[in-house]
C-alpha cells in the first residue's frame, strides 16, 4: 500500500530519504540530508504555515493522559504550577487564564476549576474577550507554559521529555491540526504540530550544556503580562511543593480541603542524563528556534 506524502511539495522526484524523513515528520535537502526546519513567524502560521505528516509508528503521540506519554498533554494532572504564590492544577488552566489578563476575575474562574477540561470550557464564554493580540501571542505564551511546568516539575517532566529520545512527538488530536496533529485515513498524522514541536523544543534545551538555567522561567516579550492583576515575575522551582516532595504527606490538602499534588525536587539522574545527551547532534525534527519570538 503506497504511503501519501502530503506536507512538502518538492520538485522532481523524492528520494527515499527524504520520503522517510517527511514520513518522520523531518525535513531533508535534496540528498536527503537532514536539515534543522524553523518554526515560521507567528502571524505566518495563522493559517499560512504547511502542516506536517508523521507516521503514528514512528513518532511519540499522544491523546489521553493515561498513556505512556499522556504527561506531555497540557491537560495532564500531577504536573502543578506556581506563579506570583498561586498555585494551578495544569499547564492548560495557566495557559487560559493567560487569554485574559485585563479580566482577574476570568483568570480566578479558570484557576479555581478542579479539572484541567472544565478550566478550558470556563473560558469560552469569554474568548470574545480574549486579550486583542492574543492570535499572535499565543505560541509565546505555549512556549512560557512549557517552561513553567519544566521548571517546577524538574525531574517527572524532564524525564519524561528525555524519554521520547530522539522520535518527533505529536499530540494526537481529532479537531485541533494547529497545536496537534489529525488522524488521516492511511493511519499518519496530519497538522502543523505547534505544541509537539515546542515540546520537541525543550527537549533539545533540556539535553544542552546549559540545561540548568531552564530552572528559571523569565519572561516571554509580550506586554501587559499579568496575573491577578499583578506582573508576572520571574518563575523559578515551588520551594513550597519542593518540600512536598521531601515529606509526601505534608501537603496532601490545601487550605481548602482540596488534595495537593506532589512535585519531586531535581535528582542526579536527570542532570547525568541531560550532559550526557548534549554530545547528541541536534534534533533535526525541532521546528521552533529558541530565537524565535515573532507573533503567531
Amino acid at each position: 500500500m503506497k504511503t501519501r506524502i502530503k506536507t512538502h511539495q518538492m520538485p522532481g522526484d523524492v528520494t527515499k530519504q527524504e520520503k522517510q524523513a517527511m514520513l518522520e515528520g523531518r525535513d531533508t535537502d535534496r540528498g536527503g540530508r537532514p536539515l534543522v526546519s524553523t518554526l515560521p513567524a507567528e502571524d505566518e502560521l495563522m493559517g499560512h504555515a504547511e502542516a506536517r505528516t508523521y507516521s503514528r509508528g514512528e513518532c511519540i503521540s499522544f491523546r489521553k493522559t493515561d498513556e505512556r506519554f499522556g504527561g506531555l498533554s497540557n491537560m495532564a494532572p500531577g504536573f502543578p504550577l506556581e506563579v506570583n504564590g498561586v498555585r494551578i492544577r495544569t499547564a492548560e488552566a495557566l495557559y487560559q487564564a493567560c487569554r485574559f489578563p485585563h479580566l482577574p476575575k476570568v483568570q480566578r474562574l479558570i484557576i479555581d476549576e478542579g479539572s484541567p477540561m472544565t478550566a478550558k470550557m470556563k473560558s469560552k464564554p469569554y474568548r470574545k474577550d480574549s486579550r486583542p493580540d492574543w492570535d499572535a501571542v499565543r505560541v509565546r505564551v505555549m512556549r512560557w507554559c512549557l517552561r513553567v511546568k519544566l521548571a517546577q516539575n524538574w525531574e517527572k517532566f524532564g524525564n519524561l521529555l528525555l524519554a521520547t529520545g530522539d522520535r518527533a512527538i505529536v499530540e494526537d488530536s481529532r479537531k485541533d491540526d494547529f497545536w496537534g496533529a489529525k488522524p488521516a485515513d492511511d493511519g499518519m498524522l496530519i497538522g502543523e504540530n505547534v505544541l509537539g514541536r515546542l515540546l520537541m523544543e525543550l527537549r533539545e534545551q533540556l539535553r544542552g550544556p546549559d540545561c540548568e538555567s531552564l530552572k528559571t522561567v523569565s519572561l516571554p516579550s509580550i506586554q501587559n503580562f499579568l496575573f491577578y492583576a499583578e506582573p508576572i515575575g520571574v518563575v523559578e522551582p515551588s520551594h513550597r511543593l519542593a518540600r512536598a516532595e521531601r515529606n509526601p504527606f505534608s501537603l496532601q490538602r490545601d487550605g481548602k480541603g482540596e488534595r495537593c499534588d506532589v512535585v519531586a525536587s531535581p535528582p542526579p539522574p536527570l542532570l547525568i542524563e541531560a550532559a550526557a545527551a548534549a554530545e547528541r547532534q541536534p534534533d533535526p525534527r525541532i521546528g521552533i528556534p529558541p530565537s524565535e519570538q515573532g507573533p503567531t
